[in-house]
């Protein structure tokens, strides 16, 4: 294989890793604004993807096992590949700007407000069982505050 040269390493497998579940793949800058702009009701977990290992052996798996094992789901989820699609990723950090670059990463948003981040720091070196109880945690916490606010209405 020649490094530097043509289009590099078939990544179309870690895409599907996620697209394979439902989650929406963002590759534009366009397909940032318009997700923000028509998710910006509700919950959405946002993936930002990643070739490391550490987005394929534990973070593409804990979306996973997340989804699999919770009754709580985001409303939407979508996704962006750091250092594939750089616009889009680069567009989609502007939405939490509040935190550092970092991938793998999971941004989960209410009602377009960005409500938690697990960033890479919290993903290397743990196992996906635990970043998909991370990812539940979330799902829930976020789950009973939809509740909460709709009690108090």
């Amino acid at each position: 294989m020649q490094f530097g040269l043509g289009a590099g390493p078939d990544v179309s497998w870690m895409r599907e890793e996620l697209t394979d579940l439902g989650i929406e793949e963002l590759e534009t800058v366009e397909d940032v604004d318009r997700a923000m702009e028509e998710y910006d009701e509700g919950t959405m977990l946002m993936v930002i993807n990643s070739v490391c290992g550490c987005a394929a052996g534990n973070a593409r798996p804990g979306v996973k096992i997340a989804l699999d094992e919770s009754d709580i789901q985001p409303d939407n989820m979508v996704t962006v590949f750091a250092g594939q699609d750089k616009e889009a990723t680069a567009r989609a950090r502007e939405y939490f700007s509040e935190y550092p670059p970092s991938s793998p990463a999971f941004a989960y948003f209410k009602d377009g407000e960005i409500k938690a981040m697990i960033p890479r720091h919290r993903i290397e070196g743990r196992t996906k069982v635990e970043i998909a109880d991370d990812l539940k945690m979330v799902f829930k916490a976020f789950d009973g505050e939809k509740e909460t606010e709709d009690a108090e209405s």
